[in-house]
C-alpha cells in the first residue's frame, strides 16, 4: 500500500488504531492534513469492503461517538458487535467512555509519520 492516494493514506491510518480504541473521521483527516475532509475519509471507508486487505473500518465513528457508519457494514449491528469483542461498551449505537477510548493519531503517531504514508 504505498500508493500515495488519498484514501490509501486513510487506509493506512486506519489500520494503525489499536484493537479496543476508536478514532473519528475528523481525526484522521486533519492527521491527513485535510482537517475539512472527513466527510472523505467516511467515503474512503465505505469503500474498504472491496479491499482484499482488512481494514478496521469499524474502529472509526463520528466525533461524539457515534456508530454513524453502521449502514455500511452488513447488518445494523454488524459494527457494534466487531467494538463490543474488542472490549468497547456500545449503548443506543454510541461508544461509553468514547473520551478515553478516543485514539488522536496527531497525539499518538509521530509528527513524520505523515511524511511515510
Amino acid at each position: 500500500m504505498k500508493n500515495n492516494s488519498f484514501f490509501e493514506k486513510v487506509y493506512q491510518v486506519t489500520q494503525l488504531i489499536p484493537e479496543g480504541r476508536v478514532t473519528s473521521y475528523g481525526a484522521i483527516a486533519r492527521y491527513l492534513g485535510a482537517p475539512g475532509s472527513a466527510r472523505m475519509v467516511g467515503w474512503a471507508l465505505n469503500n474498504a469492503h472491496n479491499l482484499e486487505e482488512f481494514i478496521p473500518a469499524h474502529r472509526v465513528v463520528n466525533r461524539n461517538g457515534l456508530l454513524t457508519g453502521k449502514h455500511h457494514f452488513p447488518g445494523p449491528r454488524v459494527m457494534a458487535s466487531l467494538l463490543e469483542n474488542e472490549g468497547v461498551t456500545v449503548e443506543n449505537d454510541q461508544v461509553v467512555d468514547f473520551q478515553r477510548l478516543f485514539w488522536d493519531p496527531n497525539r499518538e503517531l509521530p509528527a513524520d509519520s505523515l511524511g511515510n504514508l
